[in-house]
């Protein structure tokens, strides 16, 4: 069993530090643009601008060591585990972002708000799906 990540993409953000990065997507984060590999390219055909996707990303400036964290890097905050919080400092830093696709143009993806800094790698792309579609069952 293979057990590694390929990245599919990477990120290209305004934001150049981690310091610089909001804490989530909707607190001012800059529209970005992902970059797809080429080897990945019909993977991204039947997306759609105006759609909601979520992004999965390798959070590669995190801290893997974190078991515990102060929420929202808040001091006053009691140490809580990191798997009850979104910090991207954890053991497998993986990202999670709901975007919507603002435009796509050959391999690049531009979509909205986006909290990573700039040269993140991308993971996977996956659509945000709402309860109707799910009704008929599979795994989407």
């Amino acid at each position: 069993m293979e057990q590694s990540i390929k990245f599919i993409g990477k990120i290209h953000s305004e934001l150049k530090k981690i310091e610089d990065c909001p804490l989530q997507e909707n607190e001012n984060a800059p529209e970005v643009l992902i970059k797809i590999f080429p080897e990945f390219m019909e993977g991204i055909q039947d997306i759609k601008t105006g759609s909601e996707i979520l992004l999965l990303t390798w959070l590669h400036m995190a801290d893997r060591n974190i078991i515990k964290c102060k929420p929202r890097n808040n001091p006053a905050s009691p140490l809580t585990g990191v798997f009850s919080t979104r910090s991207p400092d954890r053991p497998n830093p993986i990202g999670i972002h709901s975007v919507k696709v603002l435009s796509i143009s050959d391999d690049l993806i531009k979509v909205s708000g986006l909290e990573v800094i700039d040269e993140t790698p991308l993971i996977d792309i996956k659509p945000v799906l709402n309860n109707r579609r799910r009704e008929g069952g599979g795994m989407g």
